[in-house]
């Protein structure tokens, strides 16, 4: 085992973030995971510092060390203010958000058995941002979609498919009706999947997919989406499990990597210790296995897996947060969380 440690970003956030990203910091810290933080800021966080909403030491910070945990920034309302988690997929290249979506246990659901994992392209498609009026009262949205982009997204979805053992990609599109952006993104799929024979490969048109998502989620692997049908059917998958509350994110380049939960800042609770930290320290245990992998180092994983068992096990005894119909604030499941990582293993 190294004993040298990692340097990675952390963005406390605004409104709850820095309770949940606190709490998973601390999760981490118990579990003998060998990171160090680099504190930075972007959305209020930073204007109240006199910075940009998302400033160039925080982009710079995460480019040098590769990777950042992120908690929810709030985009002030108003002219000039551009989203901070669109402008850190663009400045940094996040091209594949990755949601993995799975009943936890004794956390309410609607289904059982569902295990899914959502990758959706984060650069292009109808949220590339080209809108015009073309006359009055007249406006038109444009969607781009490039070989490049769509190549590189199903070339990520393959290939994280064949490191985690996952069975099935499925591709979700419109092409019946927009044959060209979405054709295009078919046929840079099935391109990438002649490379992986291994790997079970269908298609689906959206409407359809989703209605057997909530007829049947359990029938579902993996999903391969372009932007604006990721960002929709992500949310849906999580609701089958739950809610935003229980499921992770993270935003993926070829260079860096931001995980964050992918709920909002919930102002009306901040500052009162209600929030429940799992998303986020969900998101954390992504960051650990990201990092295992990109940097060789199997004591990641090992805390990680370690992490995951531990707040299975707190909620399988019933240790929950209010949203989750228990009773516990943020401090108190963490401590559920802590109390159950056992010992580190020897190596």
């Amino acid at each position: 085992m190294s004993d040298a440690f990692i340097e990675a970003v952390l963005i406390p956030g605004d409104g709850i973030g820095p309770e949940v990203t606190g709490a998973a910091c601390r999760v981490l810290q118990a579990a003998a995971a060998p990171i160090r933080w680099i504190e930075c800021h972007a959305g209020l966080a930073a204007l109240e510092r006199n910075l940009p909403v998302l400033p160039e030491q925080t982009v710079e910070a995460i480019r040098r060390t590769g990777v950042a945990l992120k908690g929810p920034c709030t985009t002030p309302v108003g002219e000039g203010f551009v989203s901070v988690n669109v402008q850190l997929r663009k400045r940094l290249d996040l091209y594949a958000a990755v949601r993995p979506v799975r009943n936890l246990p004794n956390v309410p659901s609607r289904f059982q058995g569902v295990d899914i994992v959502v990758i959706r392209e984060n650069t292009e498609g109808l949220y590339s941002g080209i809108e015009n009026e073309v006359a009055p009262g007249v406006v038109t949205s444009l969607k781009v979609a490039t070989e490049r982009a769509c190549s590189r997204i199903a070339a990520w979805a393959f290939r994280y498919a064949a490191r985690r053992g996952r069975r099935r990609v499925t591709v979700f599109h419109k092409a019946n009706i927009l044959k060209l952006t979405d054709g295009l993104f078919l046929r840079c799929a099935r391109a990438v999947h002649e490379r992986y024979p291994e790997i079970a490969y269908d298609e689906m048109i959206i409407d359809a997919g989703c209605m057997k998502l909530v007829q049947d989620p359990s029938a579902f692997d993996m999903l391969l989406l372009e932007n604006l049908y990721g960002d929709v059917v992500s949310d849906l998958c999580a609701g089958l499990v739950g809610g935003l509350g229980v499921v992770p994110g993270a935003n993926i380049g070829e260079d860096c990597a931001v995980f964050e939960a992918v709920h909002g800042t919930a102002p009306d609770i901040a500052g009162r210790g209600l929030a429940n930290p799992l998303a986020v320290i969900m998101s954390a245990t992504m960051m650990l296995n990201h990092l295992a992998e990109t940097r060789g180092r199997e004591e990641l994983r090992r805390a990680a897996s370690r992490i995951r068992t531990a707040y299975d096990r707190a909620l399988a005894e019933g240790l929950r947060t209010r949203d989750l119909g228990g009773t516990l604030g943020t401090a108190e499941f963490t401590e559920a969380v802590i109390a159950r990582l056992g010992e580190p293993a020897a190596g």
